[in-house]
């Protein structure tokens, strides 16, 4: 009963962190069309959200002691990497190839426990992958800007090895006795982040006034000040800790497939919000996403087998964030752990 519940709220919170992540991109188009550059868009998030986030950090500051390789490698990958990756990318390759690169993600994961924990994976959870990757490519729309370009795909598939970094560090240590706290390693995470972002965007050139006035929202205008407070709050604060906290109580790549919903939630707000239109494949595309997420998350992970040699530790996850996303971008289906 216990498990089961547990599984129930892993999955609301997995939920819960694909609706913040996927509805960044609504908030963040208006003030990109403003005239604000869309890596300073990413560096306010990052930025904000650390700043937020800093009393939890002192709050949990030894764990600059106790899993100082845990934070570095959260801010670098999770935050920073797929921010930083998916960007170059998309300057090489259309907005829609480069998500759905990134969105392999979960299929990576699997080939993470699969081949280096040694543990074995669900069918289920590997069908759920397939149909949800296939369902993404629809909604993405990925036939519609085709291009080859080599150093464009090695840098969206960068940003989904940095997305694999996100579940798996978010499931770092679940199984010690002495865990670290997902929220500690999140503040730091985030923190380290802006640092290096800081560094990418070069945030003293933004204008800054122009988070004073206001952005046009289908027609509507919407301050700055509080469409930037959703993207800090909601899309990156609320969305990395419910992430976070689902992979906890999921698995690395149930968390991962469940994930791969934020490009259909944002191509929904997208449509309500924004005005921007649907067409029949992204509708299909969106339900077998939903389709094979809820095949992935309804299998029972397996356990790890004990090793046969007296004292051997047994496979466990070095890691466990973000679907990467994760993910959103600056186009009209931006939004999530990769973009803003």
């Amino acid at each position: 009963m216990h498990a089961s519940q547990g599984r129930s709220a892993g999955l609301g919170l997995a939920l819960a962190s694909a609706f913040a992540f996927g509805g960044s991109g609504v908030a963040a188009k208006p003030l990109i069309e403003a005239g604000l550059d869309p890596l300073h868009v990413v560096w306010l998030r990052v930025a904000g959200a650390a700043l937020v986030m800093l009393p939890v950090a002192w709050r949990h500051r030894d764990l600059l002691r106790r899993k100082p390789a845990l934070l570095v490698g959260f801010g670098l990958l999770a935050v920073a990497g797929v921010q930083a990756f998916y960007f170059a990318s998309i300057s090489r390759i259309p907005v829609g190839v480069a998500l759905l690169i990134e969105y392999l993600a979960p299929a990576l994961v699997l080939g993470w426990v699969r081949f280096v924990q040694r543990r074995p994976v669900t069918r289920a959870a590997a069908l759920g992958v397939v149909l949800a990757v296939g369902g993404l490519a629809c909604v993405v729309q990925v036939w519609a800007g085709l291009t080859f370009d080599l150093v464009g795909l090695l840098l969206a598939l960068a940003a989904a090895c940095c997305q694999v970094g996100y579940f798996v560090l978010s499931d770092q240590g679940a199984d010690e006795a002495e865990q670290a706290d997902p929220i500690g390693v999140i503040a730091y995470g985030l923190l380290i982040g802006a640092l290096v972002l800081t560094v990418v965007a070069r945030p003293w050139g933004m204008d800054w006034a122009l988070l004073g006035g206001s952005a046009d929202m289908n027609g509507n205008g919407v301050p700055a000040w509080l469409l930037l407070g959703w993207i800090v709050l909601i899309a990156t604060v609320l969305a990395y800790v419910t992430g976070v906290v689902s992979v906890r109580r999921l698995s690395p790549q149930v968390a991962g497939v469940v994930a791969c919903l934020e490009a259909v939630i944002a191509t929904v707000l997208a449509w309500v919000l924004l005005g921007q239109h649907l067409d029949a494949p992204q509708i299909i595309g969106g339900a077998v996403v939903l389709v094979g997420a809820f095949i992935a998350q309804s299998s029972t992970p397996k356990a790890a087998q004990p090793e046969p040699v007296a004292g051997s530790a047994a496979a466990v996850a070095v890691g466990g964030a973000p679907a990467v996303g994760g993910a959103g971008r600056e186009s009209e289906l931006s939004g999530g752990r990769g973009a803003p």
